[in-house]
């Protein structure tokens, strides 16, 4: 009797526990539901704070460019039509015929001279061109003769058409006195520097009109432009090569009293002229 009472017993507690574990797992079932709402928007609002933070890093499109054309096409328009079918046959025109080279003094016909322009060639130990302009000169200057001279040292040469009869000035002036400045005047397109310009220094005072070139070698002046004819050149007769000169003849110039002396003479100031 007991053990039957004891058992029921038992199977009392066991359905009262059976019956609270159903419960408790009853009410936890609706707190699932609740929470799963809220885990799904924290998971959306994950997923948007990302795709914004991708956006934001990613680097603005870049916007399309406008061709646009450019004033000068704005301006020449449309190209030209093509030509008409009859035009484009044509053949295209000839080439520009090129320009013929000017023959040399040694290509010329010279016909029966050739002979004698050799020669003469030879004998004056001339290029074509120097025998052409030594004889174009002898023409030119007619009466005239080739004089060539230079400094001391060599290192200044020159070349000057004058008479071989020459007309010599002896200046008394401070410094034509000093330096014994004897010279005769020619126009400066008769006179040619052959070399040494590199070595000529040139001294002025007073006015600076005249100016007196020197080697810077060895101090000679062999040439300058005296103050009475700016546009010439004074030539030092003494520096002259032997075999030109035929005469001399010698006139004073009073330099120490210039400008009166300048009055009276009646041709020094037009000598530099042609």
């Amino acid at each position: 009797m007991r053990r039957s009472r004891s058992s029921a017993a038992a199977k009392l507690r066991g359905q009262k526990r059976s019956g609270a574990s159903g419960a408790s797992a009853a009410s936890g079932a609706p707190a699932a539901a609740a929470s799963a709402p809220s885990a799904i928007r924290t998971r959306r609002s994950a997923s948007q704070a990302e795709s914004k933070s991708q956006a934001a890093a990613k680097p603005p499109s870049e916007k399309p460019r406008l061709r646009r054309s450019s004033p000068r096409a704005q301006e020449e328009g449309p190209g030209e039509p093509p030509p008409p079918p009859e035009l484009a046959l044509l053949p295209p025109p000839p080439p520009p015929t090129p320009a013929t080279p000017t023959s040399s003094a040694s290509n010329l016909d010279l016909g029966e001279q050739r002979e004698r322009w050799e020669t003469f060639q030879k004998r004056q130990k001339l290029t074509s061109e120097g025998a052409a302009k030594l004889l174009l000169d002898t023409f030119e200057y007619q009466g005239l003769v080739k004089h060539t001279g230079g400094c001391h040292c060599g290192a200044v040469r020159f070349e000057v058409w004058a008479s071989a009869d020459l007309h010599i000035f002896d200046c008394n002036c401070s410094i034509c006195k000093k330096k014994q400045n004897r010279h005769f005047i020619v126009p400066a397109s008769r006179f040619k520097l052959l070399k040494g310009a590199e070595h000529i220094t040139t001294y002025t005072f007073n006015t600076h009109k005249a100016q007196h070139t020197f080697c810077k070698r060895c101090g000679v002046q062999s040439f300058y432009t005296p103050r009475s004819n700016p546009g010439g050149f004074g030539i030092a007769p003494h520096c002259l090569d032997e075999g030109t000169v035929r005469s001399m003849v010698t006139e004073e110039f009073n330099g120490s009293d210039w400008e009166k002396a300048m009055k009276e003479h009646k041709t020094i100031k037009n000598m530099s002229k042609e």
